[in-house]
């Protein structure tokens, strides 16, 4: 009988162990299932939050920093990058690292010399070319001087013409055979006249060469004569208060430039291929006038009335140099 009991006994203490260890398996089942899916839903969750916007802000500043433009530029319309973002910053520095042209220092400006005032033909230079001649007539030409005096003229070549600043000028031609003659320009030389070209008057190129021979190498450099007479001033046909043209005549060494006494001061008049200086609002017709040689010689004039197409003489000359 005790046998029986106590087998009977054994039997029930491993039935509730078993139910005891099931429920214990069960419990801890439930526990570990509640805990992973609590945590795969966290990490889900602040994964993807924090990496979207580096690798954006990564393409954004490498895009700014290739193409070095703002990122604004290259951001779609609409959605401007937020301030003090990285594309912003890199696109600062790419744009202000680059040297700015208006900001480069600019060379110190050397004051007012005589090769500034005097144009493509400098005082004391030798040019080198050819020289050809033409039927010079009574010696008027694109200067507009009127009839010449002597015929020891000559046309310059456009390119060193230079819309009129060489009327007036002496030039000294030497020859290779060793002549030489001192000429006026008087005329301008169109193409195919070369720079460096003087198409003489054939009464000048005669004391050089036989005209039959049309065309000699040269070198001619620009000269300041002696000569007697002074300057004169004329007023172009149709001037008057209300516009004019002024051209001066008869001086020894190229005129630089022309100015009008006016209310506000010294004007300086536009120059004309045909060699007048025009004011074209009238201001300054009739008053003083100021003339500037290449060698930055200043000469005032005064009581010149406007007088269309009068040759009225002043008693002023440029010196000799």
């Amino acid at each position: 009988m005790n046998t029986s009991r106590q087998a009977a006994r054994q039997r029930r203490q491993r039935r509730r162990l078993m139910l005891g260890g099931t429920s214990a398996l069960i419990a801890t089942g439930v526990l570990v299932y509640l805990v992973m899916a609590l945590l795969p839903d966290r990490n889900v969750d602040a994964g993807p939050a924090a990496a979207t916007p580096l690798a954006s802000t990564q393409v954004k500043a490498t895009a700014a920093g290739e193409k070095g433009t703002p990122a604004a530029t290259a951001s779609p319309t609409g959605s401007p990058s937020p301030t003090g973002s990285p594309t912003s910053t890199r696109a600062a520095t790419t744009k202000s690292a680059r040297p700015s042209p208006t900001h480069t220092p600019e060379p110190k400006q050397k004051p007012a010399t005589t090769t500034a005032q005097a144009g493509r033909i400098q005082p004391h230079t030798s040019y080198r070319g050819v020289a050809t001649a033409y039927e010079a007539a009574d010696g008027d030409g694109a200067c507009l001087f009127g009839p010449s005096p002597d015929l020891m003229i000559a046309a310059m070549n456009t390119t060193d013409y230079e819309t009129s600043r060489a009327c007036g000028a002496y030039v000294l031609v030497r020859a290779a055979n060793g002549k030489s003659i001192t000429v006026r320009i008087t005329n301008e030389c169109p193409l195919p006249c070369a720079p460096g070209q003087l198409d003489l008057s054939q009464q000048a190129f005669a004391k050089l060469a036989d005209l039959k021979v049309g065309r000699i190498p040269i070198t001619w450099s620009l000269v300041s004569p002696s000569i007697s007479n002074k300057i004169s001033i004329r007023y172009k046909t149709g001037s008057s208060r209300y516009w004019c043209g002024i051209q001066a005549i008869g001086h020894r060494n190229p005129v630089a430039s022309l100015e009008v006494r006016t209310s506000g001061g010294w004007r300086r008049l536009p120059r004309t291929s045909y060699n007048y200086f025009i004011a074209a609002d009238g201001s300054g017709c009739g008053s003083a006038i100021r003339l500037t040689d290449i060698y930055g010689e200043r000469l005032t004039i005064n009581g010149i009335a406007v007088r269309p197409n009068v040759v009225q003489p002043t008693q002023v000359q440029f010196a000799r140099h």
